[in-house]
C-alpha cells in the first residue's frame, strides 16, 4: 500500500474549528481537479460545521491538459469508454482512492459511519464503485452525472450497501440520463437504497436543485454531529 500515490488537494477544515466529526470526501469528473468541487463545499460546509470536507486531485494528470493555468486530472484514461479500459480504470484507481479513505479516516479517528462521498461524472463511478466494495459501509454516496464503470465486475464485489442519491440533468450529452436510471436499478436490484432526481435544463453539470438535494442527503446519512 505504500507504494499507491497519495492523494492531495483543497481541504476545508471544520467550519467551527477543533477535530471534525464528519467527514466528506468529493471526486472530481475526467479532466478537472479537487479545486471543481470545493466550491461545493463551500457552499455547504456552513451547514456542517464539525465536518472537514477533502476535494482531492485524481492521481494522474490528463495528457494535454497541463497549460499552466488549469491542470486537469484523471483517476484512470478514458480512450474508448470500453468495459476493458473501465475495468482496468477501477483496478488501478480504487486502491488509491481506499488508501486515501483510510488515511483520512485514520487522521480524525472517525469510522466509516462518519464518512460521505460525493463524486462528479468520473468520480461518481470511482465513488460507487469504491463504497460498495468495501468492508464496512460509509454512511452514503451522493453522485452527479456519473455512471456504473463496471456492473459486471462490481456484482460479486459487493460487501456494503449505503444509502445512494444520484441527480443527473436532463440535456447531459457526455453521460445521458439512462445511465442513471441503469445504474439505479442495478443497485437496486443488489439491495442498494437508492433515489434519483432529474435537473431540468441542465447539462453535465450540478444545477442549483443538485446543490441543495445534495445538502438535505448529506445531512440526513450523516446524522447529528456529534
Amino acid at each position: 500500500m505504500s507504494d499507491l500515490p497519495k492523494l492531495s488537494g483543497p481541504t476545508l477544515p471544520p467550519f467551527a474549528g477543533g477535530r471534525p466529526r464528519k467527514i466528506v470526501v468529493l471526486a472530481h469528473g475526467y479532466g478537472a481537479s479537487g479545486q471543481d468541487l470545493n466550491g461545493l463545499a463551500l457552499g455547504w460546509r456552513a451547514e456542517f460545521p464539525h465536518t472537514v470536507f477533502y476535494s482531492p486531485d485524481g492521481p494522474d494528470r490528463v495528457p494535454g491538459m497541463e497549460d499552466g493555468y488549469q491542470i486537469g486530472y484523471q483517476w484512470w484514461p478514458i480512450r474508448n469508454f470500453s468495459a476493458a479500459e473501465s475495468e482496468a480504470g477501477l483496478r488501478y484507481a480504487a486502491p488509491i482512492f481506499n488508501a486515501f479513505l483510510d488515511r483520512v479516516l485514520d487522521h480524525a479517528g472517525l469510522t466509516e459511519a462518519d464518512l460521505a462521498l460525493v463524486g462528479f461524472s468520473q468520480g461518481t463511478m470511482l465513488s460507487l464503485h469504491v463504497a460498495l466494495t468495501r468492508e464496512r459501509p460509509v454512511a452514503g454516496v451522493l453522485g452527479y452525472s456519473g455512471a456504473l464503470a463496471a456492473p459486471k465486475m462490481l456484482e460479486p464485489l459487493i460487501r456494503s450497501r449505503p444509502p445512494v442519491q444520484l441527480v443527473h440533468g436532463d440535456l447531459d450529452s457526455l453521460i445521458p440520463p439512462m445511465a442513471m436510471d441503469s445504474a439505479a436499478n442495478f443497485l437496486r436490484r443488489n439491495g442498494v437504497t437508492v433515489e434519483t432526481h432529474v435537473s431540468p435544463q441542465v447539462g453535465h453539470g450540478i444545477g442549483p436543485d443538485g446543490v441543495d438535494l445534495g445538502q438535505a442527503f448529506l445531512s440526513r446519512v450523516l446524522g447529528p454531529e456529534k
